[in-house]
């Protein structure tokens, strides 16, 4: 498998002026993983087709031979999985059909393994522990999804402890199925609602909170450590679809969730 060298992608949206500098986790001939930053769209939404959002970007810099797509001869590129748009982390991506197909089969079939980084609030009684419990969309709320016993789909995942906190807790999660809003429904029901996560509950974390003497400069407005959905895609494992290979691709912690959990520790131990 040859594999090419770790760069970035970079893409602009002349509509809001934003720019971006997307890493590349892993790369070669059928394979691109990125990773996506919190705060863009992985999709087009369905309600403002005009707000910026990867797929369409990337493939608008395809379409323009801009050099990062020029150099790689690159002609399609899809994804194979969604992450939301408060989430980061690992977004794989198919450079031809054929691969697309494969990765529809086995993200189908549920057999990559995919690992994220959450932070809750609140203190779970178990180090180790699974949420099983079917989830289908609230019938009021649009967007929100709720547990129902009785017409929901079957929705699994497993968390581990990674750090406790005084009032929050920082965990790994691994869905085991591939359910819409899971972990946050899922958490939700656990009673352990995601920092940032306003729909399910969440709060925002904030400094002043946390430290006892904080005091802000005169003329300053405080800023949230953490103000989107907590939520981190740290790995995916899977088989390669050209080779049968295991691969692993992993995402570092964004800039936000590490300077977070550096106040957690140190203030709320």
């Amino acid at each position: 498998m040859r594999l090419k060298a770790v760069s970035v992608v970079k893409l602009s949206s002349p509509a809001t002026r934003e720019f971006w500098e997307i890493p590349v986790l892993f790369e070669d001939d059928h394979l691109l993983a990125l990773d996506k930053p919190a705060g863009l769209l992985g999709s087009p939404d369905r309600y403002d087709p005009q707000r910026p959002n990867l797929m369409k970007l990337l493939h608008t810099a395809i379409a323009a031979g801009k050099p990062w797509a020029r150099e790689r001869h690159l002609t399609y590129l899809m994804n194979a999985h969604r992450l939301e748009f408060e989430t980061s982390g690992v977004l794989l991506l198919a450079k031809d059909k054929p691969t697309l197909v494969a990765l529809a089969n086995l993200f189908g079939s549920e057999k990559p393994l995919k690992k994220y980084v959450v932070l809750a609030q609140g203190t779970p009684t178990e180090d180790q522990f699974e949420v099983d419990a079917k989830l289908a969309p609230h019938p009021l709320k649009i967007g929100l999804m709720r547990v129902d016993p009785k017409n929901g789909k079957k929705s699994k995942t497993r968390f581990e402890v990674l750090e406790k906190f005084s009032g929050w807790t920082l965990l790994r999660c691994e869905p085991l199925t591939g359910r819409t809003h899971q972990i946050r429904a899922h958490l939700r029901h656990a009673g352990l609602p995601m920092v940032g996560d306003e729909l399910y509950g969440g709060k925002k974390l904030w400094l002043s909170r946390l430290k006892r003497d904080y005091r802000l400069k005169p003329g300053h407005e405080e800023r949230p450590l953490l103000s989107r959905v907590a939520l981190h895609a740290e790995e995916l494992t899977l088989p390669h679809p050209a080779t049968g290979r295991t691969v692993t691709v992993v995402a570092p912690w964004p800039k936000d969730l590490k300077v977070a959990v550096k106040y957690l520790r140190q203030y709320a131990r």
